[in-house]
């Protein structure tokens, strides 16, 4: 269908198959890489917000971070992938722009924004704001079944360690600090950490495989889930707080790549 729509080479855009989707394959002789995920557009829904959520979604779910270069939009590629004329992309790519995800560099294109260590540690920071309050707002309005789920997310790696399925932790790893924001019960929350969560969880996804990183970080979901299902709500507020501190510390230290 093309060169991709994203350049450079990345070794994962999406970590999720869809047999719906519509792919950009990349150009004959460049190296083998992951499609970017887009979803059939709707004709019933404007093509302007449709291809806002489409490309919003692929740029969450891309790996942003795992290589040294920006990642580059094709306007052209985005066009012939979605079935729709320049016109709802370029407006679609206005929007993220706006909000921070998308810049244009003159002569060159338009990338996807890659935050420095300074910015990714102050959004850390925000995010362990929101998530124990989150987590604090949990253990007043979230069901006794519904934190109980948090549970079921980790089953698998009850008689193993992290690092040996350590893609299927990086997931339940997300998943699971999505889920504490779910559980406070607040849709502004939400919304509010929404645009955080496209670098943090870039980040999480990234470094969850140092320095032993996953091993202590089911300890610290575990002791999380105790204190949601106890309702001890000042201890799953510092402890929520902490573990997300624990990662600023982390990027700080060795993320140097982000500079």
């Amino acid at each position: 269908m093309g060169a991709s729509a994203l350049q450079p080479d990345m070794e994962k855009i999406a970590p999720k198959e869809d047999s719906t989707a519509r792919r950009v394959h990349p150009a004959p002789g460049a190296r083998r890489r992951s499609p970017l995920v887009l979803q059939p557009i709707n004709p019933n829904v404007s093509f302007r917000d449709q291809a806002y959520a489409v490309l919003k979604q692929a740029i969450m779910d891309a790996d942003i971070y795992a290589h040294d270069q920006e990642l580059r939009l094709d306007e052209r590629q985005l066009s012939q992938s979605l079935g729709v004329s320049r016109t709802p992309i370029r407006e679609a790519m206005t929007l993220l722009e706006q909000e921070g995800f998308l810049r244009t560099i003159p002569r060159r294109g338009i990338f996807i924004v890659r935050k420095t260590k300074k910015q990714i540690v102050e959004m850390i920071e925000m995010w362990a704001a929101i998530e124990s309050m989150a987590a604090r707002l949990a253990t007043l309005n979230a069901s006794d079944e519904e934190i109980a789920g948090l549970r079921t997310m980790f089953g698998e790696f009850r008689n193993t360690t992290p690092a040996e399925h350590i893609e299927e932790y990086s997931d339940a790893n997300i998943a699971f600090h999505q889920a504490i924001i779910r559980l406070s019960g607040s849709h502004l929350m939400g919304k509010t950490i929404e645009n955080l969560f496209i670098h943090v969880r870039a980040i999480r996804r990234l470094t969850i495989s140092q320095s032993d990183r996953a091993s202590r970080s089911i300890v610290d979901h575990m002791r999380i889930i105790e204190a949601l299902e106890t309702r001890n709500t000042e201890l799953a507020e510092r402890l929520v707080r902490q573990h997300s501190l624990d990662l600023a510390a982390h990027v700080e230290k060795q993320c140097d790549f982000l500079e």
